[in-house]
């Protein structure tokens, strides 16, 4: 298997494996993929233990890291410090989050101290920070999640003869990307869990390469939905140059995710996601629950609020009741949600990353053969 992401990261096959779990990351990697840190939620401190953990375990073959630097982001510039941020969030939505835990049996106190709090502010010095740690280990790819990445990325990674990667949801963001100087474009269709934009990855893929070719030769990678092997091979077919994954390890046994989610996701159906502001302020897949119905314009709330504004009424929360979940508690199970594409549907067990990259690649090979069947046949 050849593609020339292969060839540009020195991989067995052409498969990136998006997770904010390490162990998924190294398992992947171990397996003959790529896998790739997501690294937007953690400390320089904590970036530099990851990445040490990954260097280990994985002996000198390929991995990447995908940070956060969005374009736009309320308080960008500012330099803001997380309590600043967290006193921008309005009194109205402190009270309808309440209000919901109330409909549900909880409150606020069932939760801990300071629910309502930033984890960690979006700035750009954080993520010159985080670009520190990164190149202080042997990475093949840097990645950006949001937006054309910014100048000090793309300068930080040339110099390092590091490819930098970002998302796109539609032909003229890949042309953007392409005119800014990013190496490798992953064009993500609406299937895919996270944020994601409206156009499916069947259109989106030919639509990306289409656009760009005019301009420069960039690989473009597939994501929204793969789960199988066959998916990446009809990526390879619709001209990427891989794919790249992120829903199908949260079923994995190394990752992280919340136990009550896990089964939830094991349950559900593709029908069973949304695309909604309500976890970050920007559109992203989620599992559907009665947290993601509670920021619809049906619910007559006040409104998701712009990132990292709704993060801060969110993320916290979440977590919390995941854990509430898990114990049983019913309310919690209503409102427990998280990030998974229409893939999810084809999600049916906890495998072993490993295996999850062996069956992908027998099923990539086996759609590979019908594909050569069918020409052969036709010149018959």
């Amino acid at each position: 298997m050849k593609t020339p992401i292969c060839d540009m990261l020195g991989i067995e096959f052409p498969l990136l494996a998006f997770s904010h779990c390490r162990d998924v990351v190294a398992a992947v990697t171990n397996a003959g993929g790529f896998g790739v840190l997501g690294a937007s939620s953690h400390s320089p401190e904590q970036l530099e233990h990851e990445l040490a953990w990954i260097d280990d375990q994985v002996d000198g073959r390929p991995y990447g890291v995908d940070i956060v630097c969005p374009e736009k982001f309320e308080g960008k510039g500012m330099d803001l410090t997380s309590e600043q941020i967290a006193a921008m969030v309005p009194a109205e939505h402190r009270d309808y989050v309440v209000k919901l835990l109330d409909a549900h049996g909880l409150s606020l106190d069932e939760l801990g101290s300071n629910p309502f709090s930033a984890r960690q502010t979006l700035s750009d010095s954080i993520g010159e920070k985080l670009l520190d740690v990164s190149f202080r280990h042997p990475i093949k790819l840097i990645a950006n999640a949001l937006g054309v990445p910014p100048q000090f990325m793309i300068d930080r990674a040339k110099a390092e003869g590091v490819p930098v990667a970002a998302l796109v949801g539609a032909k003229e963001h890949a042309i953007k990307q392409v005119q800014a100087g990013v190496d490798v474009l992953v064009a993500q269709g609406t299937e895919a869990g996270g944020h994601c934009g409206e156009v499916t990855t069947m259109v989106l893929i030919p639509e990306v390469i289409e656009a760009i070719r005019p301009i420069r030769d960039v690989p473009v990678l597939a994501a929204g939905g793969i789960v199988t092997g066959r998916q990446v091979a009809a990526s390879i077919a619709l001209g990427a140059a891989g794919a790249w994954t992120g829903s199908v390890w949260l079923t994995t046994e190394e990752a992280e995710t919340a136990p009550y989610t896990v089964q939830k996701m094991l349950g559900a159906s593709s029908r069973d996601t949304v695309r909604s502001k309500g976890r970050t302020g920007k559109y992203s897949r989620q599992l559907k629950s009665a947290w993601t119905d509670a920021w619809t314009p049906e619910a007559n709330g006040p409104g998701a609020l712009p990132m990292p504004l709704q993060s801060i009424l969110s993320e916290n929360v979440l977590n919390r009741l995941d854990v509430l979940a898990e114990k049983g508690n019913q309310g919690a199970q209503a409102l427990a949600s998280y990030w998974v594409g229409q893939g999810v549907g084809l999600m049916n067990k906890v495998r072993p990353a490993r295996e999850v990259v062996r069956e992908m690649i027998e099923d990539y090979l086996d759609a590979a053969e019908r594909i050569t069947g069918s020409v052969e046949g036709g010149d018959e």
